[in-house]
């Protein structure tokens, strides 16, 4: 268990590592910015009494991979308590062009100032009467000239903060207090920590895996029973295979949405390689669609009285107890109470959990050296 909002059955026990727990300790207890904006007392860049957004405008997020995909969780998994419209632009695509509306308020967001997709879709889509706001490093790059250009606000993107690991800064909690959420519902570390429970499951979660790579298991697959919970593990996708890969050694993260997996790759699965190990993810939902008992046919009269929501966990535990059954690992993550609170748990556990995972790995959880060598050549293939 992580806490009273999120149940977590962790794979099978292992004997504790010691050398991992104090590694964990060390990572606690260093003056990282990472771990700082996990925190309540962690300062943000901004004061969104100041930016004076536009309350009649569309407002559109503009950016990619880690400077964008944290807000995209967020928004996705509390849908049901955000009504305020927002577009997200995380891609070069032709349809983004659809969304050149009038009257936008753009939050264009890269750590850098040069990511070239972000300059692209600016370019594209910034039409002459928006409201511009810039989030990037204080330094001389694209997106700063481009904003003393437009004559439009920046704001500072912490230096010490790469983009996967910037949810719970500036990156992640603007958007959010756009949406209406409550920042400091998210910052959940200062509690966390004080549950030897949560810092044990850390450990022993670190523990198996280490185990699995050992055994040549490098596959990771996210058995997803939450549609709203798909950007958040696209989040989590992305932070472990970009801190991980690295060094001829990482973790290949991928997301399978139940129940329709059912009926193609669970084959596989079950009964294929076993280079794999699993992560079931599960979020309660009390607003169900209920079945109408009146059309359900007497061979089904087991359906009767249930609702989706039913209907869902009754297949994540039989497809547990068939994996149990097999002797496929997994764990499995149930998340009682969909809120901020729970989400920022979530959050501070996987990132506490990648960068426990590079540190025993002897491997830097921040850098992405291979991914800088694709930009350059297509910089060289433009000019």
């Amino acid at each position: 268990m992580i806490s009273k909002n999120i149940i977590l059955k962790n794979f099978y026990s292992l004997k504790k590592n010691k050398k991992i727990k104090l590694e964990l300790k060390k990572i606690l207890n260093s003056k990282s910015e990472i771990i700082n904006s996990l925190k309540k007392e962690f300062k943000l860049n901004y004061d969104l009494q100041n930016l004076n957004i536009k309350k009649n405008f569309n407002l559109r997020i503009i950016g990619v991979g880690g400077s964008i995909l944290g807000a995209k969780a967020i928004y996705s998994f509390l849908s049901n308590t955000i009504k305020k419209k927002i577009s997200f632009i995380d891609n070069l695509e032709i349809d983004n062009l659809k969304q050149t509306k009038k009257n936008c308020t753009n939050l264009i967001i890269s750590k850098s100032g040069n990511t070239l997709e972000t300059i692209v879709n600016s370019n594209l889509l910034i039409k002459k009467n928006d409201q511009n706001i810039f989030l990037t490093e204080q330094k001389e790059n694209y997106l700063n000239s481009l904003a003393q250009k437009l004559k439009s606000e920046v704001i500072s993107h912490n230096n010490f903060i790469g983009g996967r690991y910037s949810v719970l800064s500036e990156t992640g909690m603007l958007p959010a207090e756009l949406m209406g959420l409550k920042v400091s519902q998210f910052k959940q570390l200062n509690n966390l920590v004080k549950k030897p429970n949560f810092l044990n499951t850390l450990v022993n979660n670190v523990s198996s895996t280490l185990h699995f790579l050992k055994k040549k298991k490098f596959n990771s697959i996210i058995i997803n029973y939450d549609p709203k919970s798909e950007d958040l593990l696209k989040w989590y996708q992305q932070l472990i295979a970009e801190s991980l890969g690295k060094n001829n050694k990482g973790i290949l993260p991928i997301i399978s949405t139940m129940p329709k997996d059912n009926h193609s790759v669970m084959q596989l699965f079950l009964d294929g390689f076993k280079n794999n190990f699993f992560t079931f993810f599960f979020v309660n939902e009390f607003k169900s669609p209920k079945i109408n008992n009146n059309s359900i046919l007497s061979s089904h009269k087991f359906l009767k009285n249930k609702n989706l929501n039913q209907i869902l966990f009754a297949q994540k535990v039989a497809t547990e107890q068939v994996f149990k059954d097999k002797n496929i690992p997994f764990r499995s993550f149930q998340v009682m109470k969909r809120d901020e609170k729970s989400l920022g748990e979530l959050f501070c556990f996987f990132i506490l959990e990648t960068i426990l995972l590079a540190k025993v790995l002897k491997i830097n959880p921040y850098d992405q050296p291979a991914v800088e060598l694709i930009k350059i050549e297509t910089k060289k293939k433009l000019v």
